[in-house]
Protein backbone atom coordinates (compact mmCIF):
# COMPACT_ATOMS: atom_id res chain seq x y z
CA UNK A 1 0.00 0.00 0.00
CA UNK A 2 2.77 2.31 1.19
CA UNK A 3 4.51 1.45 -2.56
CA UNK A 4 1.41 2.70 -3.94
CA UNK A 5 1.04 5.84 -2.42
CA UNK A 6 4.71 6.22 -3.62
CA UNK A 7 4.14 5.41 -7.15
CA UNK A 8 0.84 7.56 -7.22
CA UNK A 9 3.50 10.99 -5.64
CA UNK A 10 5.65 9.72 -8.17
CA UNK A 11 2.48 10.21 -10.94
CA UNK A 12 1.52 13.42 -9.63
CA UNK A 13 4.86 14.96 -9.65
CA UNK A 14 5.88 13.83 -13.00
CA UNK A 15 2.17 15.04 -14.25
CA UNK A 16 2.81 18.48 -13.10
CA UNK A 17 6.59 18.82 -14.33
CA UNK A 18 5.54 17.38 -18.00
CA UNK A 19 2.96 19.93 -18.22
CA UNK A 20 5.24 22.51 -17.02
CA UNK A 21 8.63 21.54 -18.54
CA UNK A 22 7.28 18.78 -21.28
CA UNK A 23 9.39 16.00 -19.58
CA UNK A 24 8.45 13.27 -17.23
CA UNK A 25 9.11 9.48 -18.28
CA UNK A 26 13.20 9.79 -18.42
CA UNK A 27 13.90 13.09 -16.29
CA UNK A 28 11.38 12.37 -13.12
CA UNK A 29 9.51 8.91 -13.55
CA UNK A 30 12.09 6.14 -13.82
CA UNK A 31 14.88 8.07 -11.81
CA UNK A 32 12.23 7.49 -9.04
CA UNK A 33 10.71 4.66 -9.40
CA UNK A 34 15.13 3.38 -9.30
CA UNK A 35 15.36 5.55 -6.40
CA UNK A 36 11.98 5.39 -3.61
CA UNK A 37 10.41 2.14 -5.45
CA UNK A 38 13.71 -0.23 -5.93
CA UNK A 39 13.20 -1.16 -9.29
CA UNK A 40 16.11 -1.98 -11.60
CA UNK A 41 16.23 0.50 -14.58
CA UNK A 42 14.86 -1.68 -16.99
CA UNK A 43 11.77 -2.59 -14.64
CA UNK A 44 11.60 1.46 -14.15
CA UNK A 45 11.56 2.29 -17.80
CA UNK A 46 8.99 -0.20 -19.20
CA UNK A 47 6.88 0.53 -16.38
CA UNK A 48 7.40 4.64 -17.39
CA UNK A 49 6.39 3.69 -21.12
CA UNK A 50 3.69 1.53 -19.98
CA UNK A 51 1.94 4.89 -18.54
CA UNK A 52 3.10 6.82 -20.50
CA UNK A 53 0.68 4.93 -23.64
CA UNK A 54 -1.96 7.90 -23.82
CA UNK A 55 -3.33 9.03 -21.07
CA UNK A 56 -0.50 11.53 -19.70
CA UNK A 57 0.43 13.65 -22.67
CA UNK A 58 -3.39 14.20 -23.52
CA UNK A 59 -4.56 16.71 -21.53
CA UNK A 60 -1.63 19.15 -21.28
CA UNK A 61 -0.91 18.53 -25.13
CA UNK A 62 -4.77 19.62 -25.51
CA UNK A 63 -4.15 23.00 -23.05
CA UNK A 64 -0.98 23.56 -25.17
CA UNK A 65 -2.47 23.15 -28.60
CA UNK A 66 -5.75 25.89 -26.86
CA UNK A 67 -2.98 28.60 -26.17
CA UNK A 68 -1.48 27.99 -29.82
CA UNK A 69 1.73 26.40 -29.23
CA UNK A 70 1.27 23.20 -30.56
CA UNK A 71 2.92 22.36 -33.72
CA UNK A 72 0.74 19.45 -35.33
CA UNK A 73 2.73 18.21 -38.24
CA UNK A 74 5.63 18.25 -36.31
CA UNK A 75 4.32 16.35 -33.37
CA UNK A 76 2.98 13.41 -35.61
CA UNK A 77 6.79 13.35 -37.03
CA UNK A 78 7.84 13.21 -33.11
CA UNK A 79 5.26 10.47 -32.44
CA UNK A 80 6.68 8.00 -35.48
CA UNK A 81 9.83 8.25 -33.96
CA UNK A 82 9.05 7.57 -30.88
CA UNK A 83 6.91 4.64 -31.97
CA UNK A 84 10.11 3.16 -33.87
CA UNK A 85 12.44 4.41 -31.20
CA UNK A 86 10.54 3.00 -28.19
CA UNK A 87 10.61 -0.07 -29.59
CA UNK A 88 14.51 0.22 -30.65
CA UNK A 89 15.33 1.01 -27.39
CA UNK A 90 12.85 -1.25 -25.93
CA UNK A 91 14.68 -4.41 -27.68
CA UNK A 92 18.22 -2.88 -27.08
CA UNK A 93 17.41 -2.50 -23.24
CA UNK A 94 16.27 -5.53 -22.63
CA UNK A 95 18.77 -7.28 -24.41
CA UNK A 96 22.07 -5.47 -22.39
CA UNK A 97 23.00 -6.01 -18.87
CA UNK A 98 21.16 -3.80 -16.03
CA UNK A 99 24.05 -2.71 -14.70
CA UNK A 100 25.24 -1.03 -18.47
CA UNK A 101 21.72 0.17 -18.70
CA UNK A 102 21.43 1.98 -15.48
CA UNK A 103 25.44 3.17 -15.72
CA UNK A 104 24.05 4.76 -18.73
CA UNK A 105 21.34 5.78 -17.53
CA UNK A 106 23.09 7.74 -15.28
CA UNK A 107 25.58 9.24 -17.41
CA UNK A 108 22.66 10.78 -19.47
CA UNK A 109 21.20 12.42 -16.61
CA UNK A 110 25.01 14.08 -15.98
CA UNK A 111 24.95 15.29 -19.23
CA UNK A 112 22.12 16.54 -19.80
CA UNK A 113 21.78 18.45 -16.38
CA UNK A 114 25.36 20.00 -16.74
CA UNK A 115 23.80 21.01 -20.61
CA UNK A 116 21.10 22.80 -18.78
CA UNK A 117 22.68 24.45 -15.30
CA UNK A 118 25.42 25.82 -17.07
CA UNK A 119 25.21 26.62 -20.63
CA UNK A 120 21.71 26.83 -21.39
Amino acid sequence: MVQLLVVAGIGLVAGVLSGLFGIGGGIVIVPLLILLVGFTTTQAAGTSLAALLLPVGALGALEYWRGGFVDLRFAVVLAVGLLIGAYVGARLGISLPVEVVQRAFGVLLVIVGIRLAFFS
